[in-house]
């Protein structure tokens, strides 16, 4: 039986992979830097704090941690409220596990201000019983403490909640700490992909079908 559902955010709900990808750069030439093409995919597994102090060590920025922070939020913040879209079919399947009386939460390692701002423009933050951060849980997503808690809000164990991920390393986690697993494919995770389909119970190339997942439901 599944009782509960837990979404990442970035990748997963949004297609923000892209803006994720420039937000970085843009603050980087702000401060007169230029990003070396490597840099999306050495963060990507990063929880922000992590990425700044990575930023910091590689380019020799003068800025503190929450400096940098504070600058790469404040570029995303715009691509948020303006720009990033739901992927196809998010809606519906959100539509679909609430109406099955699935409670739900997200997961994000994104700063709680701009998931809210995200969700909210597209009409779906109420949909969500919680939001978790990973700076609320107290570590990234190699550590399962954001999933856990999460759990524990919308009230199911982790045996009877899917988790929906699209990076392999948080798939595995959340594997790894007993909770069913659906992978979804995203841009920034194409190289994953052959993994994160074995990996999981579940694997979505996009939200068209659910239909196997809904019948795991049952309800």
């Amino acid at each position: 039986m599944i009782r509960g559902a837990i979404f990442d955010m970035d990748g997963t709900l949004l297609d923000s992979s892209p803006w994720w990808d420039k937000a970085p750069a843009d603050w980087l030439k702000s401060v007169g830097k230029e990003a070396r093409p490597e840099l999306a995919e050495a963060i990507f597994p990063l929880t922000l704090p992590q990425a700044a102090d990575y930023m910091i060590a590689e380019y020799g920025l003068r800025q503190t941690p929450q400096e940098l922070m504070d600058g790469v939020n404040a570029v995303m913040e715009g691509f948020y409220l303006h720009n990033v879209p739901l992927k196809p079919g998010v809606r519906e399947l959100l539509d679909a596990l609430d109406a099955r009386g699935v409670p739900m939460a997200v997961a994000s390692v994104t700063d709680r201000r701009l998931v809210e701002a995200a969700l909210a423009r597209h009409g779906v933050l109420g949909r969500f019983r919680s939001l978790v951060t990973t700076d609320e849980a107290g570590a990234g997503k190699q550590e399962p403490s954001v999933y856990l808690l999460a759990a524990e809000r919308i009230g199911s164990a982790p045996d009877e909640t899917l988790v929906f991920e699209d990076a392999l390393h948080a798939l595995r986690t959340a594997k790894r700490a007993g909770f069913r697993t659906v992978g979804v494919c995203d841009v920034n995770s194409l190289k994953q992909q052959e993994a994160l389909a074995a990996e999981a119970e579940f694997y979505l190339r996009d939200f068209s079908d659910c239909s196997a997942i809904l019948a795991a439901i049952g309800r």
